[in-house]
């Protein structure tokens, strides 16, 4: 039997959603502790590299978070499509941060921060709850402010907000009460 769009956004919205937030902590975490302990050329490259490892750490986590979003027997959902797309934005906006690199590399943990947290943005609307615009918001204003504060650590302070604000959100949403399924 066909589900509707609703019945989907439905099942979408009551997962869990720890895995791809505990993924984005735990590179953010590293990105910071490189900032603290290695050259700005290392924090660079662990930006690069852990911001685009953070969608197959989250799909690896998701085996232990009861999430497997490799799982091929669950019926398909048009929200975890559209949450790919979302996820695939993020990707593609690495060519607004590049050039501002090129120019100031200490642009990158601003740009690259900002950036990829837009797709909390859309997770908001396909939830139907604030932990989203909350996340891509605090997000973005933190960044902006700390990048302009603590020009000698952005390497550092702007890694470590954004781990903060992702246990925020994490809290919210383990917090948040889900929608009941529709029975058919």
């Amino acid at each position: 039997m066909k589900r509707t769009l609703e019945e989907q956004r439905i099942e979408f919205s009551n997962q869990r959603f720890l895995a791809t937030p505990l993924a984005g902590l735990s590179v953010w975490a590293i990105i910071g502790f490189t900032g603290i302990f290695f050259s700005d050329f290392v924090a660079v490259w662990a930006i690069f590299i852990g911001t685009g490892s953070i969608v197959y750490l989250g799909l690896f986590l998701s085996k232990f978070t009861g999430e497997n979003f490799l799982d091929k027997s669950k019926p398909k959902n048009e929200f975890d499509a559209l949450f790919l797309f979302t996820a695939g934005q993020a990707i593609l906006v690495y060519s607004i941060a590049i050039p501002f690199f090129l120019v100031d590399y200490s642009s990158l943990p601003m740009t690259v921060g900002i950036l990829t947290g837009l797709m909390w943005l859309p997770f908001s609307w396909i939830i139907q709850h604030w932990a989203g615009i909350f996340h891509a918001m605090t997000r973005t204003i933190a960044i902006v402010a700390l990048w302009y504060l603590l020009p000698e650590y952005r390497f550092i302070a702007i890694p470590f907000a954004i781990v903060l604000i992702y246990i925020l959100t994490l809290l919210i949403l383990k917090t948040r009460k889900t929608t009941p399924r529709h029975e058919s």
